[in-house]
Order: structure tokens, then C-alpha cells, then sequence
């Protein structure tokens, strides 16, 4: 094979790979991700939400909380923590796409019951 025809299967099978990587993810509002997080754990799930709050550069990873106007502020069902390394702008609606991972302990006070990880983000204009 040529170099050309070379790049083109490698890009094909990069381009098929992220297709189903996202195809293979549920969409779920943060409310539902709560309620159906045992069935969810180590699942992909796309949620569409307002970045709220943003701590970037912590763990070699970027921390975003978001809310989607579901779940309840008192339980704290109102807001999940994803973990990416990309961010965005507290303000700024995402939809993002990570794997829901439950009870992460990072010790020195961060702990976790669920965390959206490697997570990817796209900002909504």
C-alpha cells in the first residue's frame, strides 16, 4: 500500500472508533444518571447541561460541575462532577459524554460517589 491509501485506513478506523465510542453512550439527565447509577456504573452517558463550576488543572485533570435544572439541590442530585481533559467557562452549556464511575476516593477530603471520567466536552454556542 501506498502512503496515502495508508492514511486514509488509518483515518477511516479512527473516525469509526470515536463514532461508536459516542454511539455506545446514553443520554441521561443528572437527575437520572443518580437514580440509575448502579445499572450505569462503568457506562458511557451523554449529558447536556450549564457549567456551573470549574476547577482546572487539579489531578492532571480538569474538574466541571453541571446542571440541568433536574435533580434536588438539598440531596445534590442537582449537579454532577465530570472529570475531562478539556474544559469550559462556568456559564457555558456542554454536552459532554464520560463514563460514570461510583465511590472514588482521591484521599486529602476528595471523595466522590459519582464522578462522570474522561470525559469529552463540546460547548454549545
Amino acid at each position: 500500500m501506498n502512503k496515502l491509501a495508508i492514511t486514509v485506513v488509518v483515518c477511516l478506523t479512527l473516525f469509526c472508533s470515536v463514532t461508536v465510542m459516542a454511539a455506545d453512550a446514553v443520554t441521561k439527565s443528572v437527575d437520572a444518571v443518580y437514580k440509575e447509577r448502579a445499572q450505569l456504573s462503568g457506562k458511557r452517558v451523554t449529558i447536556t447541561g450549564k457549567v456551573v463550576k470549574v476547577n482546572n488543572n487539579v489531578m492532571k485533570r480538569n474538574f466541571l460541575h453541571i446542571q440541568d435544572g433536574t435533580g434536588d439541590s438539598n440531596t445534590g442530585t442537582n449537579d454532577v462532577t465530570v472529570t475531562s481533559n478539556q474544559t469550559a467557562n462556568v456559564g457555558d452549556k456542554v454536552t459532554m459524554t464520560g463514563t460514570v464511575v461510583l465511590d472514588t476516593d482521591f484521599g486529602f477530603g476528595y471523595k466522590y460517589p459519582l464522578l462522570v471520567e474522561k470525559s469529552s466536552i463540546a460547548v454549545s454556542k
